[in-house]
């Protein structure tokens, strides 16, 4: 029996509490280690207003703004199974339909939104 598989792109905003504070935008953590967790939620609460209004597509600003390295895949994570993805962000995809975004996904990486692909 197959497991159900989802396939997702996300956005995620790293901040001063999350497990590793750089990234491939931010290599040393000078921006990440001053972000608080209450201004990287700010961020992507107005990056998923652009999203959800039209006036922004998921992809373009994953491209621009994510600190994960699936920025260059414009936010594309690929299809996994449960038990793959920390549990809050696995669980939050797997309740969304496909073309759904997320609201504001809270894991140790970062904070997140998710659109489901797949």
């Amino acid at each position: 029996m197959s497991q159900e598989k989802v396939r997702a792109s996300h956005l995620l905003i790293k901040h001063q509490g999350s497990r590793r504070p750089e990234s491939w935008r931010d290599p040393d953590g000078t921006r990440i280690k001053s972000t608080t967790k209450e201004a990287a939620v700010a961020q992507l609460t107005a990056l998923r207003e652009e999203i959800v209004s039209g006036r922004a597509s998921f992809g373009d600003l994953a491209g621009q703004y994510s600190d994960c390295s699936s920025a260059k895949r414009r936010g594309d994570l690929g299809s996994f199974t449960r038990g793959k993805m920390q549990k809050p962000f696995e669980e939050a995809t797997f309740a969304l339909k496909v073309g759904e975004i997320s609201d504001i996904v809270d894991t140790d990486s970062g904070v997140h939104i998710i659109q489901r692909t797949g």
